[in-house]
């Protein structure tokens, strides 16, 4: 075979391997992107305003730990076939079950808030009134979903997961010291001050909107409505393996532009930051204020989703996004009913939105170490899970992940009972 030959065989190869990809691509993605949501930019650029770049190798460990607890989701969901609400039911019985559901609904309707309170904070700065934001929100993601369409609602999800990257330029715009970032971001270290409260508190809220229940819940539903089988897994674990790289990637460069231009300054919330920045550079600000927008829907996108899925199968009701309403008319009652009740929280005057903000980072991390062991768990029934159940090396790996995050959790407890104990 000559080289013509050699490199066109090869070239074929690759094109069947993209297209394969591009077939199963999505889940990954989407549910990897949209962490990045508008408490996690929020906690981003809180992140960089107060330590700097000090913290963007601990953001940095984060990703390879959120791969490998989401990529055990995907063989879940595709050899199970089951969501993840249901695999809880069938595996563990009924009260873990509900315990499991009824954190899920509270978290996630909590955490919706927070993408409400993103996005309204967000159009804000362009003088769109709340009541206008929270409308014109909940006309488009009724319109994603009304179709009956799972490949149509992914689609239109991606094209936002794509708008998010718009964190990566305005890294570029501020002209970060590279050498600062190398020698204060990259190597571990506890920032000037301290292990104070503040600190850790901080560290916590990263993990919460790294890592949260709400996504081993979507991910999986979304790999069992796509229909990915057992001989997809390959790139299953591909599509999430980019999508950590994603989250990172944008968080990274995110805490990047806060840290480099509003360092000491005291920031509340991702749209406060947006308003300052365009003080310095209002093309900057704007993209950020997208940005944040961007964020928030996406996350609505998700949350939304991944609390109806679960409660379609619990209760044995149709929940694809493959039925029409009438086919499945109480999932999509529980989604609408979600999005308007959460979406009314946020026009609600003198509401607590910022704190509401910060705390469900923190909340979410202290409800994963249940989410981490029931995953573990299951990925260790070898009649369920067959060839596809956990390797010693997997094992070892998220074993480790949710003793560390039990570790932290419970510090967080006694730290916020006991304030006296970190200074």
């Amino acid at each position: 075979m000559n080289f013509w030959a050699r490199l066109f065989y090869n070239w074929r190869r690759v094109w069947k391997a993209l297209k394969l990809y591009g077939i199963i691509a999505g889940p990954g993605i989407i549910v990897m992107v949209a962490d990045n949501d508008a408490g996690g930019i929020t906690t981003y650029a809180a992140t960089g305003a107060k330590f700097g770049y000090s913290l963007l190798w601990f953001l940095i460990l984060l990703g390879p730990i959120a791969f490998f607890i989401q990529e055990m989701t995907v063989r879940l969901g595709a050899v199970t076939k089951r969501g993840h609400a249901e695999s809880i039911f069938h595996g563990f019985g009924p009260f873990w079950g509900w315990f499991s559901l009824v954190d899920l609904i509270l978290v996630d309707w909590l955490t919706l808030i927070t993408e409400f309170i993103g996005m309204t904070a967000a159009m804000s700065i362009f003088h769109v009134p709340p009541l206008v934001t929270v409308l014109f929100v909940i006309l488009i993601m009724g319109m994603m979903i009304v179709r009956g369409n799972y490949w149509t609602w992914e689609k239109i999800a991606l094209f936002f997961c794509a708008v998010n990257l718009v964190y990566i330029p305005c890294a570029f715009i501020v002209r970060p010291s590279i050498s600062n970032i190398l020698s204060n971001g990259l190597i571990p270290h506890i920032p000037a001050g301290g292990f104070t409260n503040s600190f850790f508190f901080f560290l916590m809220a990263n993990i919460g909107t790294t890592i949260a229940p709400w996504m081993v819940f979507f991910q999986q539903s979304a790999v069992v409505d796509k229909g990915i089988q057992e001989k997809d897994i390959f790139w299953g674990r591909i599509d999430t393996f980019i999508g950590s790289m994603f989250t990172v990637i944008v968080a990274a460069f995110c805490i990047i532009v806060t840290g480099t231009l509003l360092r000491g300054v005291d920031i509340r919330d991702a749209a406060e930051a947006a308003v300052q920045l365009m003080g310095i550079n209002k093309y900057l600000g704007t993209l950020l204020a997208i940005g944040l927008f961007d964020a928030g829907l996406l996350g609505a996108i998700c949350i939304s989703l991944a609390s109806s899925w679960a409660f379609g199968e619990v209760f044995g009701w149709a929940h694809s996004l493959n039925s029409k309403i009438r086919e499945a008319q109480w999932f999509y009652a529980f989604y609408f009913f979600a999005l308007v009740s959460a979406g009314a929280v946020v026009l609600i005057p003198g509401a607590p939105l910022v704190l509401i903000t910060l705390f469900v980072q923190v909340i979410a991390v202290t409800l994963l170490p249940a989410s981490l062991v029931f995953l573990i768990l299951m990925l260790n029934n070898k009649e369920s899970m067959g060839k596809y159940k956990n390797n010693v090396f997997q094992n070892i790996a998220n074993v480790t992940i949710a003793a560390v995050i039990i570790v932290l959790s419970t510090m967080y407890a006694i730290s916020t009972l006991f304030p006296g104990i970190l200074r």
